[in-house]
């Protein structure tokens, strides 16, 4: 079987759909929990294009040991220096250069003619090869790009020394048979492309991320670029875990293997769920919550006396089993520490020491704490802020006929602040009294409301996303009372919004 590398872009790719935007510290579990998953490569951030973002790849560099961690560059000078200087304390590095080839990109975005662009190529891609031996090249929009000239641009970056083309289907424009082509055309006709890696990169708005990122492959790719979840730009980049089970499920007919340990995709899932907040639908493939449920009588039935009839994977397979207790408030520090590692989530002391005293408080009120309950809370003080505003505590006065009134007490720089307002509901009281406090003109954007674990007794997670000053800003926040969950997560919101303003970085 041929093995296929994968090359992980959530950190990068993945960050940039709305609301997605992750601290350095979350940054660096979900890089660890991706090097457990046995994932080739890791590209981390795009390093010029924010301190945070810098940061990020720098932590991450230092964090994994085993994968390649990759920082994106445009075809310009500060961009590959930036990537250089988050990379150069580790070996297994690589940069990955992009210059868009397609004539909509040429004429309008970079006003270039191709003979510019490939001269671009050439130097560029010699810049980037004083810094690191292993360099990728991106000719974004290649999907659109005249095959002659994709052919010339290639054949330019390979001479100039890229270890690595990625050919980007950026906008998700490509059809299964017409993209497979693409890839052997290459394959067939370019000079030195059997000494590289030929890699391909997928995106989702018609629904073809993964068919192609397949044909890919059988069309000669030795690389597939891919996001947990699939979250991406816009509609998203190929799902890791969809690619991974394909082929591990049709094995008859994919002849191809990966390095993935797939019993850790479900908690992986799981942790960038709750990190991020974005929630995938339930019908969402591998790990929606309806993936192995039946409520067909004739599918129940069938899967009863045969599991094969109706599902064409074991919950084993990706690390889902049915939710199970697993601790409870007489649980120590070393059953809680061995439930974290299982899911290869590695914690400081320090960090350690806020979750077990966080799960203890839980454990109060629940009784019982699930995997759900435990990953929630790891996402939870990952958030919490070194700078911002934080909660002191809140009251609300409210019922079906009275005017929902809210009493907000913040902490700001050691100094305490106090409002009080009405508003339509309760949770809007609480949001228009933070408002007053903070000064901001914000807008609710988008709210969402979930249980995590099961049970009347379930915490609430919400998240959130807030317009200030035209940007968006993601907030989540847990808490068993969902009033306290709301307010929380509105301040987060904030807080990351003030984190980006001002500079600031978690260190």
């Amino acid at each position: 079987m041929r093995k296929i590398k994968i090359f992980d872009t959530t950190l990068r790719d993945g960050e940039q759909s709305p609301g997605a935007s992750m601290s350095v510290e979350e940054k660096v579990e979900i890089a660890l929990i991706l090097e457990a998953l046995g994932v080739d490569f890791i590209e981390a951030g795009f390093p010029v294009s924010s301190p945070t973002q810098f940061e990020g790849v720098k932590k991450v560099a230092q964090a994994v040991k085993k994968p390649t961690v990759v920082a994106l560059a445009r075809c310009v000078e500060k961009d590959i220096d930036a990537a250089y200087e988050a990379l150069k304390n580790i070996k297994n590095r690589k940069i990955h250069v992009f210059i868009a080839t397609s004539p909509l990109h040429r004429k309008y975005k970079l006003k270039m003619e191709k003979e510019e662009i490939l001269k671009r190529v050439e130097k560029y891609i010699g810049y980037a090869k004083r810094y690191s031996e292993e360099v990728e090249f991106s000719p974004e929009d290649a999907s659109r790009t005249e095959i002659p000239f994709l052919i010339d641009v290639v054949k330019t970056a390979i001479k100039a020394g890229a270890t690595t083309i990625n050919i980007p289907d950026t906008v998700g424009y490509s059809l299964p048979e017409e993209f497979g082509n693409i890839v052997k055309t290459i394959k067939e006709s370019v000079p030195g492309i059997e000494n590289v890696d030929l890699s391909v990169h997928c995106h989702n708005d018609l629904g073809l991320a993964l068919i192609n990122s397949i044909f890919a492959i059988k069309n000669g790719a030795d690389q597939v670029e891919v996001t947990l979840n699939g979250i991406g730009e816009r509609a998203g980049n190929c799902a890791l875990e969809e690619f991974v089970m394909a082929l591990k499920v049709r094995k008859d007919l994919l002849d191809f293997e990966t390095g993935i340990k797939t019993e850790l995709i479900y908690p992986a899932s799981r942790l960038l769920i709750h990190i991020t907040g974005l929630i995938p639908s339930k019908n969402k493939p591998i790990i929606g919550e309806n993936v192995f449920l039946h409520e067909s009588g004739i599918h129940q039935d069938g899967v009863l006396k045969m599991r094969e009839t109706y599902e064409i994977m074991k919950p084993e397979d990706i690390g889902r089993s049915s939710e199970s207790l697993i601790l409870g408030r007489h649980s120590g520090r070393h059953a809680v520490k061995k439930k974290l590692e299982s899911y290869s989530v590695k914690l400081d002391d320090e960090k350690f020491q806020r979750v077990f005293e966080r799960f203890l408080k839980l454990a109060d009120k629940k009784k019982e704490v699930f995997d759900d309950d435990l990953i929630s809370i790891v996402s939870d003080v990952l958030k919490e802020p070194i700078y911002g505003y934080k909660l002191v505590h809140f009251h609300v006065h409210t019922g079906n006929v009275l005017l929902p009134t809210a009493a907000v007490k913040l902490k700001f720089k050691g100094e305490e602040f106090e409002a009080a307002e009405t508003g339509n509901g309760p949770v809007d009281a609480i949001f228009r009294a933070v408002d007053k406090i903070t000064r901001l003109k914000t807008k609710l954007y988008e709210y969402i409301i979930q249980a995590v674990g099961s049970g009347k007794n379930a915490q609430g997670e919400v998240k959130l996303i807030l317009e200030i000053e035209k940007q968006f800003s993601s907030g989540r926040g847990i808490s068993t009372d969902i009033i306290e969950a709301s307010a929380i997560a509105y301040i987060n919101a904030i807080n990351k919004y003030l984190i980006t303003k001002n500079g600031l970085l978690k260190k």
